[in-house]
């Protein structure tokens, strides 16, 4: 009679005989996979050997010309998700960065070297609109101004701080009601009104959220202030 030890080494052998087998052709698959892609990507144009699409500065779609900031944001999503800014691929303001808040948020850069000047918030529901005033009558020329909704924006906006921020290239900050969703990048010191900026009115029929409607989201290139 054969000892359970006996049987018990044997099947341990052809274990691992079939073990090393299955290795064996796992690493030769892999490699004449390997070897295939890699014909296959040698054969094929440059611009086919990749399908996965290219992403710029601040995730954004396309390359800016020379002389030009790019930007990447979004408007606060309900009242649970902050808004988000992005400017030369650095993350200016964000729920992460721990500088938004319900209201008007609002980031500052130098028109000439891109750098953050300030950012703010003002609660445009439960606060004043007297901080927001003096803070866009101190903006200096040739600021960019970068401004983003969440929760609401609008409840204690008077006709002086709309008329302030229109100066600035909004179209729409004027019809900006309760709860609207709306991003926008101005100037101060602009001649004309600003191609960026986005609007989506609070509606009942139309909202994405209960009580609030959809994320807005928008990208671009602003020009650098030479001067």
């Amino acid at each position: 009679m054969v000892r359970v030890g006996g049987i018990l080494k044997i099947a341990a052998l052809v274990f691992a005989f079939l073990l090393a087998v299955f290795l064996a052709f796992q690493l030769l698959d892999i490699n004449m996979d390997f070897n295939l892609n890699s014909v296959i990507s040698r054969s094929m144009p440059a611009n086919e050997a990749s399908t996965k699409p290219l992403k710029y500065k601040c995730g954004m779609s396309k390359l800016c010309p020379a002389g030009h900031w790019a930007f990447k944001m979004a408007s606060g999503a309900a009242s649970v998700v902050g808004p988000r800014i992005c400017l030369d691929d650095k993350l200016v303001m964000s729920g992460v960065k721990n500088n938004v808040g319900r209201g008007i948020n609002i980031a500052l850069i130098n028109g000439k070297t891109g750098d953050l000047i300030n950012t703010a918030s003002f609660d445009m529901w439960g606060g004043d609109v007297a901080p927001l005033i003096k803070l866009v009558k101190e903006i200096e020329d040739g600021t960019i101004v970068m401004m983003a909704s969440f929760d609401d924006a609008a409840t204690k906006l008077n006709d002086e701080a709309r008329k302030l921020i229109a100066d600035l290239g909004s179209s729409i900050v004027s019809n900006l009601g309760f709860r609207d969703n709306w991003i926008f990048v101005g100037g101060k010191g602009i001649k004309t009104k600003s191609p960026f900026e986005q609007h989506i009115k609070n509606s009942a029929g139309t909202n994405k959220f209960e009580g609030w409607p959809e994320v807005l989201e928008m990208e671009g290139c602003v020009p650098q202030r030479q001067d």
